[in-house]
């Protein structure tokens, strides 16, 4: 089967979208101490860039970061994993805290749902969903508070984010089987 790659948004169009995506995420943002927690792989160089944007707004804020291995990857629940787990780095602790989960894509939201019950679990007194592209067909109870962009395609298409170091380019492209 033959698919087409179509490059929706280079590096020069999503770097005032991740600026964006950062005002909106310190618009979110009060005195509880906050987490900006990326999901590996690409929510954790997302992450990073969305930090750097949110101190170059707001120099002085008191942001932790921390990134969080999900083993199932990715919304096809028969990739890697027969089941969802976690891994976060030892010592890492959110209790209390606002935590800010950053990922590439929302799609069906199991990935994100596991951190989000992860996070319940650890006690976090705030969570919300940040991502980069949003796909608006999520089939379990999450949301992104905050999405970079809004992307409805057909079911069958993918939207693939290339973020460095993982890929050369800062990229959205949608691949269109035909």
């Amino acid at each position: 089967m033959a698919s087409d790659r179509f490059r929706a948004y280079d590096a020069a169009a999503l770097e005032p979208i991740v600026d964006t995506m950062a005002r909106r995420a310190l618009a979110l943002l009060d005195d509880v101490p906050t987490t900006l927690l990326g999901m590996l792989r690409r929510g954790a160089p997302l992450a990073e860039r969305l930090f750097e944007r949110m101190r170059v707004h707001d120099p002085d804020l008191p942001i932790a970061r921390l990134d969080l291995e999900v083993k199932r990857y990715a919304d096809d629940l028969h990739l890697l994993h027969p089941d969802t787990a976690l891994e976060a780095p030892v010592g890492a602790n959110v209790a209390g805290h606002r935590v800010l989960v950053v990922d590439d894509v929302l799609y069906q939201g199991h990935s994100m749902y596991r951190v989000f019950d992860w996070l319940r679990a650890q006690r976090a007194a705030f969570v919300h969903g940040i991502v980069l592209v949003d796909r608006r067909c999520a089939v379990l109870p999450v949301h992104a508070d905050v999405a970079g962009l809004v992307l409805q395609v057909a079911p069958h298409d993918v939207i693939e984010c290339n973020v460095p170091p993982y890929e050369a380019e800062f990229a959205v492209d949608i691949w269109r089987k035909s």
